[in-house]
């Protein structure tokens, strides 16, 4: 087969971008040239590869600047009720295409450069990613950004302006070492300090009780800086702004009495102000209560809520005087969702706002925080779970502690009332939650303390967490709760990474399934059609070569592009259970069988060592596999180091199976699943998270469905679990445990993964024996079906028509209506070269 097309060469015959017009790839080559001219020193006449990436992404940035502010001056002439986003964690990626695309200009930045002899694929791999979050938490805020701006809905981003985001995996000899990530050394093109909207954000101090309401005094100042940068809608010139705070010490931080002797120690102890956005926590599934993350949480709470109450009052553009002076249609002008439980200070803060610094009644500010505020959650794994001691919190947020004190006093007198059983507890069932306002147990948890108020608080949760881990608050306010299933942003995960497959469908339904996911439906009528079978197989294929070029490059190992392509993309955790596929690879290779398999977990956070562990079992199964010689290329286990969203753009298209395999009831919905859906591979899985509504969506016949359903491990729980009855039982099972256990894969230090199978054998909450027998099954039937090329691709095309659902579109729509009280737009709003109205 010829080689591929490069990704350049495709776009330049994709429809769905346009036509570049010679005006356009003229404009784009002036601005090119003139900032690069702006961009070299002057002692330097040779222009870097670099300069080339800044002098073009401020060469599209041009054209974003003017939407931006356009579309700010739109909402203030307009005054609709405005959206705000909390995220401790914005995964964003790569800018520079993800724009081009939004604005419909990289035909024409294509056209430019090709005239000016550079290549647009060197200049997009030059970008760092930003990336400020762990992992599917953080790249949901993404999707949900660019689908607000897409709806033309006025809303807001906010969150951390990390100066070391995600840290950088390394894997040396077999196990991960983290790196820091300076994604800022070389500046950021993208993002636009506003110190005019610095704020001061408070800290420690104590409280008073006076005749006017409790004060807050002799606290510590800590300054939040905003960073700006633009997110623009798909062809609508809406640009939408997400503000990324950033912690700076005042002048006079610790300097109020110094001496000269003092002073240069007082100035080093800025850091210890500014260190609250130096780095992102890596850990997301698994909690320890550290002060420094306490701090970012209340940190950008309390810059965030202050910018709302600015915006809300002064409600003009550019005016920063107050116009509104009363909160009665706070709720009708704000809406404020909190993505998880990080940002669940922002109830307890707005409720001091209002009370302390707005002098309204306690009643009065609780119904205004209960109707602006929601939360989401997305997790019930306990030890994702957040706790802080007490003695922390009211050391370091004092007034707060308090507030949270009466809003679980109030919600305890309001259950008396109205239940004779009702029982809260906290996380882990350490008791009931204090019915006083002295100090409550040593721990706080985010339900059962300060997030006690998240729970009693917002208007309306979204999320998949299950109901019962909820009981007692949903008895008594069962219309708080609703389920919102995730989605991705079509343009990003399909048109973007996979564009020989987005021709391929436009060129049948045409384009509008890029902003209505929907239409791909209209895609089930070819199912039976040879030339689209043969269009889809040969996108796939073309994918496969270059992943396949991809890892020959980086990894120095063959891949044999024929071979199927059976990938894990999961943050290490044993409830996503990696273990399992790691029993199916060692299964495969005593049986010989055929079938290249590139196994790829994600980073394991740095504190985990099961996690590492795990990491490490991986690699030396593909350090004892992929040199065998006896099973040549029929089998290979791969890990690819350093997975990040540029990453995962080269990964998703070549993949033919996608592993969603955690224990049923275990995963709360996941947006992997759907972006290897949407982009042509085939599901094996449990019935867990967003899974099952695939399932729903294609048919359970469309994908490969194996072990425990919800119920079965609930029963398998009542009864109890033991792996040693398998172990036992299933002779490839315990050939492949006693192989790890006794030094096959880990010859010079046979004990290695001792612990790993003491854990297997005895503490296993997540029962991975008990499916593996099903596991290897169903297995078997994807390497069947996978020899029949005909009838997997007619499968695989049954998978993308079926993905429609899962568009981040179709979840904020529903948020929108459900939960903020507002409705997507389709207007676009003008150009900057025409009038605003």
């Amino acid at each position: 087969m010829a080689a591929p097309l490069s990704d350049q060469e495709k776009r330049k015959q994709i429809s769905v971008r346009g036509i570049a017009g010679l005006e356009d790839v003229a404009g784009i080559k002036r601005d090119f040239n003139r900032h690069l001219h702006f961009t070299l020193v002057k002692d330097r006449n040779v222009a870097t590869p670099r300069d080339y990436y800044f002098a073009l992404a401020h060469a599209v940035r041009d054209h974003l600047v003017g939407r931006w502010i356009r579309s700010q001056q739109y909402y203030y002439e307009k005054d609709p009720k405005r959206v705000y986003y909390l995220s401790l964690e914005f995964y964003m990626g790569r800018t520079l295409q993800n724009t081009m695309i939004n604005l419909g200009l990289q035909n024409a930045c294509d056209e430019a450069l090709y005239q000016l002899g550079l290549d647009m694929e060197e200049l997009e791999e030059i970008e760092e990613d930003a990336g400020l979050g762990n992992g599917g938490l953080g790249r949901l805020a993404a999707c949900f950004l660019d689908s607000m701006a897409t709806l033309g809905l006025a809303a807001y981003g906010y969150g951390i302006r990390y100066e070391f985001g995600i840290f950088n995996q390394k894997i040396n000899n077999g196990w991960q070492v983290e790196e820091a990530d300076d994604w800022l050394r070389y500046g950021n093109p993208w993002e636009k300090a506003r110190p005019e909207y610095m704020l001061p954000v408070h800290f420690y101090g104590r409280v008073e009780r006076t005749e006017g309401g409790a004060k807050w005094l002799d606290t510590q100042v800590v300054l939040a800086m905003p960073y700006d940068t633009p997110v623009p809608g798909y062809r609508n010139n809406t640009v939408n702004t997400m503000r990324l705070w950033s912690a700076k010490a005042p002048n006079d931080f610790k300097l109020q009495n110094f001496n000269v002797g003092d002073y240069i120690e007082a100035v080093l102890d800025r850091n210890l102000a500014e260190n609250i956005s130096r780095v992102l926590y890596p850990n997301d599934n698994f909690f320890e209560g550290k002060e420094l993350r306490l701090k970012q949480e209340y940190f950008v709470v309390a810059a965030t809520l202050q910018d709302i109450i600015r915006r809300f009052k002064s409600s003009k553009f550019g005016c920063r005087d107050p116009i509104r002076t009363s909160f009665e249609t706070f709720p009708d002008k704000v809406a404020i969702q909190l993505n998880d439980t990080h940002p669940a200070l922002a109830i307890p803060e707005l409720m001091r706002i209002l009370v302390d610094v707005e002098g309204l009644d306690w009643d009065k500010a609780w119904d205004i925080t209960r109707q602006t505020c929601a939360y989401t959650n997305h997790t019930v794994l306990p030890e994702a779970l957040e706790r802080w001691p007490v003695f922390m919190f009211e050391k370091l947020l004092p007034r707060h502690l308090l507030i949270i004190y009466d809003i679980n006093q109030r919600h305890l007198d309001r259950a008396d009332a109205s239940s004779d059983v009702l029982v809260l507890r906290v996380s882990g069932d350490r008791g009931a939650v204090p019915r006083r306002h002295g100090p409550p147990e040593a721990d706080v948890p985010h339900r059962g303390g300060p997030a006690q108020a998240d729970q009693h608080g917002p208007s309306v949760r979204a999320g998949v967490a299950r109901r019962q881990r909820f009981k007692d608050f949903h008895e008594m306010n069962p219309e708080k709760f609703q389920n919102k299933t995730n989605g991705i942003t079509p343009r990003r995960w399909l048109l973007l990474c996979n564009p020989g497959l987005a021709d391929v469908i436009v060129e049948r339904i045409g384009e509008g399934f890029l902003t209505d996911l929907q239409q791909l439906r209209n895609v089930l009528k070819f199912t039976n059609d040879d030339a689209f079978i043969r269009d889809i197989a040969r996108v796939k294929k073309e994918n496969k070569i270059k992943f396949s070029a991809f890892l020959n490059q980086s990894y120095d190992l063959a891949i044999d592009p024929d071979s199927m392509f059976d990938v894990q993309v999961k943050r290490i955790h044993e409830y996503k259970r990696q273990l399992l596929t790691c029993l199916h690879a060692v299964t495969l290779y005593n049986r010989e069988m055929s079938g290249s398999v590139p196994l790829r977990p994600l980073q394991a956070a740095p504190g985990y060592h099961t996690a590492k562990l795990i990491i490490k079992l991986v690699t030396s199964i593909g350090q004892v596999i992929n040199n065998d010689l006896a099973v040549g290329n029929k089998l290979k286990v791969v890990f690819l180091e350093n997975y990040r969203v540029s990453l995962a753009e080269k990964v998703i298209p070549a993949a033919d199976l996608s592993e969603q395999i955690s224990t049923a009831g275990t995963e709360a919905s996941g947006t992997g699943n759907m972006k290897f859906m949407l982009n042509g591979a085939l599901t094996i899985g449990t019935m867990d998270g967003a899974t099952v509504e695939m399932a729903e969506e294609a048919g359970e016949e469309n994908l490969f469905i194996f072990g425990m359903r919800v119920n079965d491990v609930e029963e398998m729980d009542r009864k109890g679990y033991n792996a040693q009855e398998y172990y036992e039982r299933l002779p490839e099972l315990k050939l492949a445990i006693d192989q790890i256990q006794n030094g096959f894969f880990s010859p010079s230090e046979p004990h290695l993964f001792k612990d790993l199978v003491h854990m297997l054998l005895n503490h296993d909450r997540f029962k991975v024996f008990a499916d593996f027998e099903d596991y290897v099954r169903c297995q078997e039937k994807v390497s069947e079906l996978y020899k029949n090329p005909t009838e997997w691709t007619k499968m695989v095309i049954r998978n993308i028509a079926a993905s429609g659902k899962f568009s981040s579109d179709r979840t904020i729509t529903q948020y929108a209506q459900e939960i903020w009280g507002v409705e997507p737009s389709d207007v676009t709003i003008p150009p900057p070269n025409e009038p605003l109205f």
